[in-house]
């Protein structure tokens, strides 16, 4: 099966179920007649930017992120996304020193990163995601003293 084809299934599978970890969307796949590998599925949920947030039980459930359509041409955009983007994820924000800490729902800080590497904002020199922990590295205490304000500002 074509990627964009498996794409398109996958976000139909994603709206139309309950799709709570990476095995269930795997086995759904499989229900359809779609075999694909574990980093296969990975990959596909970054690139379609799904999200695991909680469903109105308090259990994890992935969707397709709603954030404002990224246009490379305009930074008000490009902000309102990081923002949307904040509120929806982020659960807590720390700094230590020159580096901001922050803590998202689970399998998420990877998509958060990549927003922040895609702006470039004045105050980050870099970023390293884990599962759910955004480090994101400034120049200085100063400089990490205005993002930490910045995502503590749009996420609590």
């Amino acid at each position: 099966m074509r990627k964009a084809d498996r794409h398109l299934l996958i976000k139909q599978i994603i709206t139309s179920h309950s799709i709570r970890t990476q095995e269930d969307l795997l086995q759904q796949l499989k229900n359809q007649g779609v075999t694909a590998t574990q980093a296969t599925i990975s990959r596909d949920i970054r690139d379609l930017q799904i999200v695991k947030t909680t469903d109105e039980e308090g259990l994890p459930i992935f969707q397709i992120f709603q954030g404002t359509t990224y246009n490379e041409n305009e930074k008000v955009e490009e902000e309102e996304r990081l923002i949307q983007m904040i509120k929806d994820i982020v659960t807590k924000v720390q700094r230590v020193h020159f580096l901001t800490i922050v803590s998202t729902l689970p399998d998420n800080a990877h998509l958060l990163a990549s927003i922040i590497d895609e702006l470039k904002p004045p105050y980050v020199v870099s970023t390293i995601a884990g599962f759910d922990t955004v480090v994101i590295i400034s120049g200085s205490d100063e400089e990490a003293e205005k993002m930490e304000a910045y995502f503590t500002e749009h996420s609590l």
